[in-house]
């Protein structure tokens, strides 16, 4: 009997940590110290938030609990493992209400690594018809994403945007709605705006008060990105300015 599509897949339903009494790291970031539940998406969750919130050492420990190697890659593929930054996943409880088909950890600073993996085992998922290391930082991103997310899994991304343009992160846009629409759940540390607009998605902010859920027009990364772009001249003068008028006076 033929499956009837769904939009999203919610296979994670929630994710409970347990905070130990002691202060180790990472329980000294205050967004995870805070934390105590996050309900995921069915399509796409975000973490966002200022670099060292704890966003990204959230992320490896979730995909550490749903089976990946730290280094990145689909399940079970990477043999050169690497120690988790941290033993958080010792604490998290993961809720699956489903079972999942494929799956993939992207991290934008393994993913040398992984296509090395993938030549080295001579694996051909169609990659542009070439070797990832052939092809730029940016079109290997996408041509990873394009060409071997299938559907019907678990996708953890750790900041894909770090290699795209903004025109490529406009064609993820599109990647992610077609995932989500083949049975696909999403989770993703991004400081994209574009990324962030999608509209089948929760965002939750890492900051010193903890972990919140915020809507996308709430965001700093909105905020900023639309301020400075209407009104770059005068931000640009607030900026530099001032740097500017020191050098003057040096000059004199």
């Amino acid at each position: 009997m033929k499956k009837t599509p769904r939009f999203g897949g919610g296979f994670l339903d929630r994710l409970d940590l347990s905070v130990p009494r002691g202060r180790e790291f990472p329980f000294t970031i205050p967004a995870i110290r805070k934390l105590k539940r996050i309900e995921f998406h069915p399509a796409v969750t975000f973490f966002i938030g200022e670099n060292g919130t704890g966003k990204s050492t959230l992320l490896e420990a979730i995909a550490v609990k749903c089976g990946f190697s730290t280094a990145g890659g689909w399940k079970r593929g990477m043999t050169d493992d690497l120690q988790p930054s941290s033993d958080l996943h010792r604490h998290l409880t993961l809720s699956r209400v489903a079972y999942h088909s494929d799956g993939w950890f992207l991290r934008a600073e393994s993913f040398h690594n992984i296509a090395t993996e993938i030549d080295e085992r001579g694996i051909d998922y169609g990659y542009g018809g070439k070797s990832l290391h052939a092809q730029s930082h940016g079109e290997a991103f996408l041509a990873l994403l394009t060409n071997r997310l299938q559907g019907d899994g678990i996708y953890l991304f750790d900041e894909p945007e770090a290699a795209l343009s903004p025109q490529r992160q406009l064609a993820v846009l599109t990647l992610l709605h077609r995932l989500a629409w083949h049975h696909s759940q999403l989770v993703i540390v991004t400081h994209s705006p574009i990324l962030l607009a999608y509209p089948h998605a929760t965002i939750y902010e890492f900051s010193e008060r903890g972990v919140h859920a915020v809507a996308y027009q709430e965001t700093e990364h909105y905020q900023v990105t639309k301020d400075f772009l209407n009104n770059h001249a005068r931000m640009l003068d607030l900026l530099l300015i001032p740097e500017e008028a020191d050098l003057r006076s040096k000059e004199r």
